[in-house]
Order: structure tokens, then sequence, then C-alpha cells
């Protein structure tokens, strides 16, 4: 059996703190008999030593672009522009299969150099259910990012911190006015986060997921405070919230967090905006008379690094220690495979490794 080469790529996007692979889990890795090959990064939440001792090889930033043929390379957020050609077997979130704005450049970059994409959203069980996700912890930051700017206390430029420290923070004070809070997709893993931050800051808020979203009460929506949405819409539903809505008189909203961050894409279930936030501006005035604030930043976790990226990869590892083409693995094949056809691509240029 060949052994199997990991390479963990640096992250070009410059507030990405996570990692897919902690430490102490790729110490199991090569002990398990993985080649895992490291590049350092100057913003990656653990320090290239800690690679260094647990076994990994250290690449600088970037290499995987002349990495063996053979490597997969490993990452989370979206690759650079260049090359045009991807010949690696990459694990990362694509984000290209839901028809939004960059998919078919992407899928094309693949296609072109034989390479193939394992999308970490698509890494499923029987069932469908997700097997690694940042979900919680995206739930957790959006709805205490929401609350925080409600409160008049959230601060910019953000920054990475800790969970104990965003706590502190979230603890209602003496002077702080009640307010109403809505987690749509409540019963997922972004909505648990979501649930749990509200109880944190003092709030215990309404709670809808399918059965209240399959006939929406926008009048009911639009009478919270503060509202999160951490659905992950799979096939069109019409939008919670439309531009028209934003225009009622009597809307008591103020405070719209999107944690989906669906922008583009024809599955977006809030359409009433085309741009999604960042660390420097993370929020943008949708509406001044009444004001609505919007908060939707397509990278919540990297907030808390160290606890998102030590959640998620104690969840990977078992996948990456079984790394394949089929099961799990295949079903991400599958369906990158299937987006391709989608988009015109010839299935025959994308050559099995």
């Amino acid at each position: 059996m060949t052994e199997l080469h990991l390479w963990l790529r640096h992250e070009a996007r410059t507030t990405e703190r996570r990692t897919p692979v902690v430490p102490d889990d790729a110490r199991r890795l090569v002990e398990n008999g993985v080649a895992l090959t490291v590049e350092d990064s100057p913003q990656r939440v653990f320090p290239i030593e800690e690679y260094e001792a647990a076994g990994c090889r250290v690449a600088p930033a970037g290499s995987w672009v002349s990495a063996p043929r053979d490597a997969v390379v490993l990452g989370l957020k979206e690759l650079p522009g260049e090359p045009a050609e991807l010949t690696h077997r990459h694990v990362f979130f694509g984000h290209a299969y839901k028809g939004q704005p960059q998919a078919a450049g992407l899928l094309r970059r693949f296609a072109a150099g034989g390479g193939a994409l394992f999308d970490l959203e698509y890494l499923v069980d029987d069932s469908g259910r997700r097997l690694a996700a940042f979900g919680f912890w995206a739930g957790y930051l959006g709805a205490a990012l929401a609350v925080l700017q409600h409160r008049g206390r959230l601060r910019a430029p953000l920054t990475p911190t800790t969970k104990e420290a965003l706590d502190e923070t979230l603890k209602p004070a003496a002077d702080d006015a009640g307010f109403t809070g809505l987690v749509i997709g409540a019963l997922g893993r972004s909505g648990r986060g979501a649930r749990t931050a509200f109880a944190t800051a003092g709030a215990d808020p309404t709670c809808w997921d399918l059965a209240e979203t399959r006939d929406l009460d926008r009048r009911a929506l639009l009478e919270h405070d503060v509202m999160v949405n951490a659905v992950l819409a799979t096939s069109p539903v019409p939008p919670f919230l439309r531009e028209q809505d934003l225009d009622t008189a009597d809307r008591r909203l103020r405070t719209l967090c999107d944690v989906t961050c669906d922008v583009g894409s024809p599955l977006n279930v809030l359409p009433v905006y085309d741009e999604t936030t960042d660390w420097d501006e993370p929020v943008r005035r949708l509406r001044e008379h009444p004001p609505l604030d919007l908060i939707a930043i397509d990278n919540l976790p990297s907030l808390l690094p160290l606890e998102s990226s030590a959640d998620f990869s104690a969840a990977l590892l078992p996948h990456l220690l079984d790394f394949g083409v089929t099961g799990p693995w295949g079903r991400c094949l599958d369906r990158f495979r299937q987006a391709c056809r989608e988009h015109g691509l010839d299935n025959g240029e994308i050559h099995d490794h």
C-alpha cells in the first residue's frame, strides 16, 4: 500500500488563523505511518515548531504547487488564484457546488490539471450528516457578535480571542436593556452554538427550524430585535427576508447575523445583501430608518482559532487515517465529478491518482 502523503498548506487568506490538523493530531498521523508535510505559516495559531516536534516535515508557505503529484493538499479556505491548472487532490471547503460566482472557474482549474476536490462540506456519513464541521463555533460567534453589536459593544477591527475572554464580554451588564433573539436553524450545529452564546449573554432566544420555516411567519420574524440565520440550505426555499420586509414601518429587527453566508448562491435565504462583511468592517448598515445592521462574516470560527481548530481536527483525524476513494471520501469525489459534469467539464479530464 502506498504511503499517504498529506501536505498541510498555509492559508492564503490573511485573517485565517485556523488549521484542519492541530499538532497533537499531526503526531497521531505520523505515528500511524502518514507522511505529513506542513507549510510554515506566520498566521496559523499553532507555531511550526510544534509540528516539527510531532515529526512533520516543514516546507515554505505556498510550496504545495510543486509538491509531489501524489500528495494530498489539505487546507480550509479558498486557494490563491494561481496556478491555473490544479494537478493535486485537494481537501478544503471549495464552496463550488451551489452556483457561487467563483464555482465554474475553480472547477475548470481542477479539470485542466487533472486534480480533484474533496470538499469538506460534503464529507458525510451514510445519512448525509457532516463528519467534521466548524458549525458550532460559527453559530456561537455569529450570535456573540450580533449581541455585542446590538448592545453597542462590538469593536472593529475584530481580532482572534479565546472563549473565556469572549464570554466575559458577553455577560450582561447591569445597564443592558433586554432584547428578543431569534435563531433560525436552531437544531443544527450552528444553531446549537448560537443558542449557547445567547444563553451566555443572558437571553433565551426563539428557536425555529424546519417546521417553522416551512410556513414562515415573516411578521413574527420581524418582531425580534436580533436574528441569527444558521440554516444550511441544500435546495431552494422561499427567502426568509426580502427587500420589502426591511422597509416595513413597524419592523423591530435591528441586528441580523447571517452565519451561513450563501451570498451569490440561488440557495441564499437572505437575498437582502450582495457582499459579505469582514474583520475590518464587520457590520454593514442595511437600513437607516429604523436602523438595521448586518453581520455576514464567512470565517467566523477563525476568531476562536484554538478551540475551533481542536474540535475540527479531532473529528477529521479518523477520516484522514482512512483516506481513500471509497466511503465518505468516495462520496466527496462523486460530488466533485457531478459538479464538473453540471458545468460541462469532461469528466474524462479528471485523472485518478
